[in-house]
Parts: C-alpha cells; sequence; structure tokens
C-alpha cells in the first residue's frame, strides 16, 4: 500500500511535535508536552479533543480508555515520554484506531533524542 493517510495534515502535526520537543526537550513529563502542544493546536486553529475517550470493544462500552489527542476527527496522537516505545503502546495505538474507527495514529515518544514520531495505520485500511 502507497498511500499516506492524511498527508496535509500529519506533516502539520509533526511540525508542531517538533516544535513542542525543540522547545521543552527530552525530560519533561507527558502532561507538560501535551499542554505545550495544545497551545500550538490553538494557535494553529486545528480542531481538536484532548483525552479523547475511546471505548474498549465488547465491553458495552462501560470502559473506556483515553487518547491524548484526536485532531481534525482524522487523525490519533498518544504522547510518551519513556525510554523506550514497546510492543504494548504499538498494540494500545491499534486498539484505539479500532475501537475509533480511523485510519491513523501517531506515538510520540519525547524521551528520544531526535523526536521520531511512530505512524501506525489500521490493518484494515
Amino acid at each position: 500500500m502507497s498511500e499516506l493517510f492524511h498527508k496535509e495534515l500529519s506533516f502539520e502535526i509533526n511540525g508542531l511535535l517538533f516544535k513542542t520537543h525543540n522547545e521543552l526537550g527530552r525530560f519533561c513529563r507527558e502532561k507538560q508536552y501535551a499542554d505545550f502542544f495544545e497551545g500550538l493546536l490553538k494557535e494553529k486553529g486545528l480542531m481538536y479533543e484532548r483525552e479523547k475517550e475511546v471505548p474498549i470493544t465488547g465491553i458495552n462500552n462501560l470502559h473506556t480508555n483515553k487518547v491524548d489527542f484526536l485532531i481534525e476527527g482524522k487523525v490519533l496522537v498518544d504522547f510518551k515520554a519513556k525510554p523506550l516505545i514497546t510492543k504494548e503502546d504499538y498494540y494500545q495505538m491499534n486498539r484505539y484506531l479500532d475501537a475509533s474507527g480511523l485510519k491513523l495514529g501517531l506515538i510520540v515518544n519525547f524521551r528520544n533524542g531526535y523526536l521520531k514520531p511512530i505512524r501506525v495505520v489500521r490493518a484494515d485500511s
């Protein structure tokens, strides 16, 4: 599959993520990154939902998880501030994508010396 989902929006989001990392460095808490990033989203006029609840499928929607951001109703963004991204982080984003019906998610670990957002595309996309 060579199609790149939400190319322009992804480019804009990545620019804001890099700006966040450049301004705050690599040793802040997730909430500090999210607060700064939210300010950038507001400046750009992008629509977003913070700590968007995503229902866990198969449990009568009584339980939910929260993804850090849903941007423009199209892209999920999950922030991390830890030494390594694990398979569990990847599986978690896949669950978010499946539950939301969206195609694209980004996992962002601000602890890295060089920011490398990880694109996760829902398998059936």
